[in-house]
């Protein structure tokens, strides 16, 4: 049973649409980021899923109930969600227990849930300290304890980790997600970080022009894109032109193999081509020659853009490893693997 639904949602803020006919269903249990750029409406679906935002159209379901339709409305407070924002937004003049336990009601207090979900998110030994006297990754800790106080059944978390620094970011989301996991509570987090989405989510859905462009495990969406602009959303893309025949495409980077299950075959084509699956080699090497012009170093592995000499078209690789090539080196490049293609005529608007 889907713990979430929403069905034709649609909302506008005056004479500007944000969400258009959005259609989403979140299984109870499941951890779902809804991937999109700043604008695209992440927020506002959050808060139409809370209760601070009514719906213009469609309707918001909650285990089955109807809690917003333009005519049934539940308040906020009825709803069982919990909320965690981008700062944590902690209440400054109330201790970490406290602020926990705001909103339980006394007997659970008594019964010890405060210290519970201290415990949970290895800070009970703070919980006489005030917000200010926190670290930003303690400071979501304690809010994510205070969403799960009242045993939601579902948890939002709006760009939860975005005003950390990147080592925190990357730690303190490991240690977020095993606890909802633990929990077994449906989560839905909204985030336009695609290493963010993709790492720690089991669906994950592209948002763009008010509606989820694309909603798919990771590992699917990032190998089968539906389009050549979720393509280019999600990681390093390299969208190549080319002519397709059969499991064949001509491009500049030569002919490439194409998927079983490519949507095209024939004709005019833009073809994926991820970072990782070209190769470089001294110049003279298998492929068409180039020349880098940019190099990005990351320890472990490397980033190339590489210039191709017949058209002048760049290309960006990944090799793991350290760097083999310096700025301005003549290489060959070659595609390794197969690819997935679309009609020409595919949308490059996101």
């Amino acid at each position: 049973m889907s713990e979430l639904l929403l069905r034709g949602v649609s909302k506008a803020f005056g004479r500007t649409p944000v969400l258009s006919g959005l259609d989403l269903s979140v299984e109870s249990g499941t951890v779902l980021a809804v991937l999109g750029r700043s604008g695209s409406g992440k927020t506002t679906l959050l808060r139409l899923v809370a209760g601070t935002e009514r719906v213009d159209a469609g309707e918001v379901l909650l285990g089955g109930e109807v809690v917003d339709n333009g005519r049934r409305f539940v308040p906020p407070e009825r709803r069982r969600v919990g909320y965690v924002a981008q700062e944590g937004a902690l209440f400054p003049h109330l201790s970490v227990a406290r602020n926990v336990g705001f909103g339980l009601e006394r007997a659970a207090r008594r019964q010890g849930r405060v210290e519970e979900l201290l415990e949970m998110v290895n800070l009970l030994e703070l919980k006489d300290r005030y917000p200010h006297e926190l670290s930003g990754g303690q400071a979501q800790r304690v809010a994510l304890a205070r969403a799960l106080a009242p045993r939601p059944r579902l948890v939002l978390l709006d760009e939860p980790f975005s005003a950390l620094d990147a080592t925190l970011r990357a730690s303190l989301r490991g240690e977020v997600v095993q606890i909802l996991r633990r929990t077994a509570v449906t989560t839905l987090l909204v985030t336009h970080d695609q290493e963010e989405a993709l790492s720690v989510a089991d669906l994950v859905g592209v948002m763009a022009g008010g509606r989820i462009r694309q909603l798919a495990r990771p590992e699917e969406l990032y190998a089968r894109p539906a389009d050549p602009a979720v393509a280019a959303f999600l990681g390093e893309a390299n969208l190549v032109a080319g002519e397709a025949a059969g499991r064949l495409a001509r491009t500049t980077l030569g002919e490439l193999a194409l998927s079983g299950d490519c949507p095209v075959r024939a004709g005019a084509v833009t073809v994926l081509v991820r970072p990782e699956q070209l190769r470089l080699s001294m110049a003279g090497g298998p492929g068409r020659p180039g020349r880098v012009v940019h190099r990005e170093y990351y320890g472990h592995d490397s980033i190339y853009l590489v210039a191709l000499e017949t058209t002048g078209e760049r290309v960006r690789v990944r090799e793991g490893g350290p760097a083999r090539f310096e700025i301005g080196a003549e290489v060959a490049v070659r595609a390794e693997g197969e690819m997935i293609a679309w009609s020409k005529r595919a949308t490059l608007g996101l």
